[in-house]
């Protein structure tokens, strides 16, 4: 089983609340061998033993977790870290690292016309959409067979592709 992998490591449960059970069942499986450090295995043959659970538990979910888990589970996950939309400067500079990655020139009208189409009108601020957008661009550049490019005609095709909720 993965957590028995993940002993002395990390143990990430990622996209929480999204599996095919509820969030409630995924817990109610977690919870004592988060408290007790330990768990049971469960064999074919029926013999039950106990191994050890000594790893760091992550949760992530892109979703509220007060309408995944109850008051009393959240208290048992001591640790939360809530990561926010960057600000543009920082979202200018994951922007700008991606796109050297990809192999394209900078293109600060991309980055503008994002916000004023966008970021600007309610669509809020993803670090995740500068990979997805210049990796969308360099899919119409590749298609097109023309070197792979940065530019704000590219980047209104690609947004009006990926972004459809806002045309």
């Amino acid at each position: 089983p993965l957590h028995v992998k993940a002993n002395g490591g990390i143990f990430l449960i990622d996209d929480f609340g999204r599996q095919l059970c509820s969030p409630k069942e995924l817990l109610n499986r977690w919870i004592l061998p988060l408290e007790d450090r330990h768990d049971f295995l469960s064999l074919a043959t029926g013999q039950k033993f106990q191994v050890p659970f000594e790893q760091l538990t992550i949760f992530s979910t892109n979703l509220d977790p007060r309408d995944l888990v109850d008051d009393a589970f959240l208290r048992r996950m001591r640790h939360k870290v809530e990561i926010n939309a960057p600000e543009r400067p920082i979202y200018e500079k994951i922007f700008s690292a991606v796109a050297k990655k990809l192999g394209m020139n900078p293109c600060p009208d991309a980055v503008e016309y994002l916000y004023e189409r966008y970021y600007n009108r309610g669509r809020s601020v993803r670090a995740s959409d500068c990979r997805d957008l210049l990796e969308t661009v360099q899919s119409i550049c590749r298609f097109r067979r023309i070197p792979v490019q940065l530019t704000r005609d590219l980047m209104v095709e690609a947004s009006a592709s990926f972004i459809p909720e806002f045309h």
